[in-house]
């Protein structure tokens, strides 16, 4: 009875609490920071003055939407000062606060930092480079030689970013890394995922944030997170860009879109469209020595593919403002892809030294990728003290048609036909989708601290039929060895704490994610089951200390997972030749890694840091090869362990009032080590990649731009890599009043990129060059129409962005 009595005592004691609480409201500040033209200024810092000795109350920085918001204030009085690179420090009226009330200051507007040089005014425009705490930001306008590139190529050029010959994109060579567009999945990976990079082009986009180190509330990403963010009007009226692009390397490109905002008072509805057309080649030499018996045999093949496409890419929604705290909103998103690829493989066949005989084969692949995302999505202010709720719905459906004929011709010494040709179909069609909810809470409890959590669920379903056989008379047969049919599906459930808050000169944000997997893979050929159960924790911090105006000091961490993508579970094969296959396996597992990095920054520009990384179970490419029959097999293992060292450097430069530049390095140590079962690999390997861009402002409206880059030979897994550079130039000019732009570019000046490599492991010698279109010249226009002002797209997250990251 006593329990149940004081049970009942400290109840009341709370709510009393609570109500006396709530009648005693805190004081709160409010408002706006706006560059010229009514553009919002996001990341401006905004600082919170006492008066009269200017010490510092509270500090913030500026949201996407322009706002910030100082809570549980004392009352007294204030001046605030707002500030951001490239622009004259602003201060508001000094003001008086009295206790519980909620304030809302007048908009401030920042003024650019001119400086008159010989009756020539310089303004100061957005570097290419902006450096946060754990984040850095590219905005892709301000680079000449990123103009007409789509984003997949911009971020070839962005510091610390890496995108290899296979298009895969990693932070500083980590893996695992998230993309979004928008704060949204894509639901794509592989080819669909670089062709929605590929035909997102580059004016459409507003800025590139790399988050090295993402917090809870994300998925749990090892190789951070690429956050694609495009432009969105925020006037009221209608306004948007339309851009144009006609380029030439060996081939034709081309591609035109439009991007549109119309917005009133309570309905915001936005899109674009973008329609891509062009023709590239891919070439792969390989050369592959085998040993049996004492014989010594020789496969070399050289593998020609033009590929032609044909690429389709929407977006369209709308958000309604239900009343001044409830905002509802859906997006519907995708891409239509048409491609068709000519193959051409020679392979020829030495014994000792001598020419035994030669295979050529030739194909035509037919494919077509569709896949729409649908969202529903909430968006409410629960309190004026900043209590808030996000719930989200996700749909995306991806189906795949890929057919393909070969024809295999087999010839002598002496160039004759020894045998009648063999004629195979390999057809792969392949239907996925994924259903998402997400639901997001945020409750401030101070001035600078706030508490969020959420909930996540995901169910991807993915059905795979894999056709191969020979053609016997007029009729393709179907041979059981090969073909089969593979099912799989996969429930994730999550759910995260995290908190932030400010301690004096110190930014702290610390998290807990966990997130439970429940996997099956069907053989329906077979009739096997491959069950997974698992669940891990995932915690993240980032603690960041402001020792004065000029230097920040900043340590983060994360352990993060990288499930395998979904096609490589696909256990099918993707011919090369008959001699040289690519498999999937349904046995990999996911693989985990722990990063620890100290950073510094100085005068919010130059920024340092050193890492360190220890990850487990590396999925990394992986050949296996058959010395009797000479077959080789290429896929991917979870080879082993990987430990790396590294340290980061970017440097803006000002040489005189027309001339910038901005350096970037990326040097790191790494050793990989293979399990048991893998063989003895214990690699050790150090990278180097150097980048630079010159900058020249030659008038009020012609500019110029060199880019370079260079990266050192290196070691990835058991490959080991030469030495790569390139070399990007361009020139852009201000046209109709500065609402439009007309830009030339050429990239790869040289016709330097490619991957040349070799393998000498468990037997397999081998060595490949692989070399993609890259020198292009690109003619470049885009205009802009309607009211002048373009902000970036609210990031809302959709909650299934590593599903589609993995859905290819």
């Amino acid at each position: 009875m006593r329990v149940k009595y004081g049970c009942f005592l400290v109840a009341f004691i709370l709510c009393l609490y609570s109500f006396s609480y709530a009648q005693i409201r805190p004081s709160a500040v409010s408002g706006s920071v706006f560059l010229p033209d009514n553009v919002t200024a996001q990341a401006a810092t905004v600082v919170l003055l006492n008066q009269p000795d200017s010490s510092v109350a509270a500090s913030a920085l500026v949201s996407g939407n322009g706002t910030y918001n100082f809570l549980n204030l004392k009352p007294g009085k204030y001046v605030l000062l707002a500030t951001r690179l490239g622009y004259q420090r602003t201060f508001s009226k000094n003001f008086e606060l009295a206790p519980g009330q909620v304030l809302t200051l007048s908009p401030v507007i920042l003024t650019a930092a001119n400086t008159e040089l010989k009756g020539v005014t310089i303004t100061a425009n957005r570097p290419f480079v902006e450096t946060r705490p754990g984040k850095v930001i590219i905005n892709p306008q301000a680079s000449i030689t990123a103009d007409g590139k789509s984003a997949l190529e911009i971020l070839k050029q962005s510091p610390g970013i890496k995108v290899d010959n296979s298009d895969n994109v990693s932070i500083s060579g980590r893996q695992g890394t998230l993309i979004l567009i928008d704060g949204k999945t894509t639901n794509l990976t592989g080819a669909e995922l670089t062709n929605l990079l590929r035909s997102t082009q580059g004016t459409t986009i507003d800025r590139i944030e790399i988050i090295r180190a993402g917090s809870a509330r994300y998925d749990a990403a090892s190789g951070g997170i690429i956050n694609i963010v495009l432009k969105k009007g925020k006037n009221v009226g209608t306004n948007g860009v339309f851009t144009a692009m006609v380029g030439y390397g060996k081939y034709y490109k081309t591609n035109t879109g439009i991007l549109f905002n119309s917005r009133d008072k309570n309905i915001n509805f936005f899109g674009n469209y973008n329609f891509e057309a062009r023709k590239t080649y891919r070439n792969i030499f390989t050369d592959r020595n085998i040993t049996n018996a004492g014989l010594l045999s020789n496969y070399n093949s050289s593998y020609y593919t033009d590929q032609k496409f044909i690429n389709h890419t929407f977006k369209i929604g709308a958000d309604y403002n239900i009343s001044a705290n409830h905002t509802i909103g859906f997006v519907i998103n995708g891409t239509a892809s048409d491609v068709n690829i000519d193959k051409h493989n020679n392979l020829n066949i030495t014994n000792q030294g001598n020419l035994d005989s030669v295979i050529r084969a030739t194909s035509t692949i037919d494919r077509e990728l569709d896949n729409v995302n649908y969202n529903i999505n909430y968006n409410g202010k629960l309190s004026a003290a900043g209590d808030n709720i996000v719930a989200s719905l996700n749909y995306t459906p991806i189906n795949r048609r890929n057919d393909e004929y070969i024809s295999n011709n087999f010839f002598n010494a002496a160039g004759d036909q020894y045998r009648e040709p063999l004629l195979l179909q390999n057809l792969s069609p392949s239907h996925r989708n994924n259903f998402t909810a997400l639901l997001d809470y945020g409750k401030p409890f101070s001035k600078a601290g706030k508490l969020e959590a959420g909930l996540k669920y995901s169910r991807t379903k993915s059905d795979n039929n894999f056709v191969f056989g020979p053609l016997v008379g007029t009729t393709y047969t179907v041979s059981p060895l090969l073909s089969s049919e593979f099912s799989y599906t996969e429930n994730v459930g999550a759910g995260y704490l995290n908190y932030k808050n400010t301690f004096g000169k110190y930014d702290l944000e610390a998290g807990l994610r966990g997130e439970y997997t429940k996997s099956e893979g069907l053989f329906i050929t077979y009739n096997q089951v491959l069950d997974r159960k698992y669940f891990n924790l995932f915690p993240s911090l980032l603690l960041n200390y402001r020792r004065n105006d000029k230097n920040q000091f900043n340590v983060t961490f994360t352990r993060g997972i990288t499930r395998p993508e979904y096609e490589r579970l696909n256990p099918f094969f993707t011919f090369i030749d008959l001699y040289n296959y690519q498999a999937g396996n349904p046995t990999l597992k996911p693989s985990y890694a722990n990063t620890l990095s100290f950073g510094h920054i100085y005068n919010d520009r130059i920024s340092s840091s050193i890492y360190a990384s220890l990850s487990t179970d590396v999925i990394l490419p992986f050949y296996t090869q058959n010395a009797v029959n000479k077959i080789a097999v290429l896929n991917f293992r979870n080879l082993g362990t990987t430990t790396a060292i590294g340290v980061t450097f970017n440097i803006p430069v000002t040489i005189t009032s027309w001339w910038a530049s901005n350096y970037d390095l990326i040097a790191s140590y790494q050793r990989y080590k293979a399990y048991p079962g893998n063989g003895n690999l214990n690699q050790k390997t150090g990278d180097m990649l150097v980048s630079g861009t010159q900058s020249f402002a030659i008038n009020k409206v012609l500019s110029a731009e060199v880019y370079g880059s260079y990266e050192t030979p290196n070691a990835y897994g058991v490959n080991y890599f030469k030495a790569q550079y390139t070399v990007d130039a361009g020139l852009k000019a201000k046209i109709l009043a500065k609402r439009g732009s007309l830009g030339l570019n050429v990239s790869d000046i040289f016709n330097t990129l490619r991957d040349r490599y070799a393998t000498d492991y468990q037997g397999l010698d081998l060595r490949q060059t692989d070399k993609r279109e890259s020198r292009i010249i690109r003619l470049n226009f885009s205009y802009r129409f309607g009211k002048t002002t373009l902000t970036p797209t609210e990031n809302r997250k959709t909650g299934n962005e590593s599903e589609q990251l993995r859905m290819k």
